[in-house]
């Protein structure tokens, strides 16, 4: 098996149904997860300076590290997630 990062982008308020779609998830993908964690705030360090990261539909706000065959295996279960923006899919190499 082969380990795959999951980036969730898109803040909004989280409401009842949200978490509730969220929780579900979680629980449908237990078997394969390895680690989760989510963000608080953040700052972006550049050439150009540091600045503190907003919350919104652009911000990364959260990871899951899952077990798969290979991308497609992954991308299938990441497809029902219920991401606010979007959910990036990495596979992660060891060094």
């Amino acid at each position: 098996m082969k380990k795959f990062m999951f980036l969730h982008f898109g803040f909004e308020k989280p409401t009842t149904e949200i978490m509730g779609a969220w929780g579900k998830w979680f629980e449908s993908i237990a078997d394969t997860q390895v680690d989760q964690g989510g963000f608080s705030g953040g700052r972006e360090i550049s050439k150009s300076g540091t600045k503190d990261l907003p919350w919104g539909i652009e911000s990364i706000t959260g990871y899951n590290i899952i077990e798969a065959v290979d991308l497609d295996a992954a991308e299938k279960i990441a497809q029902d997630n219920p991401y606010i923006a979007s959910i990036r899919v990495y596979e992660i190499k060891s060094m």
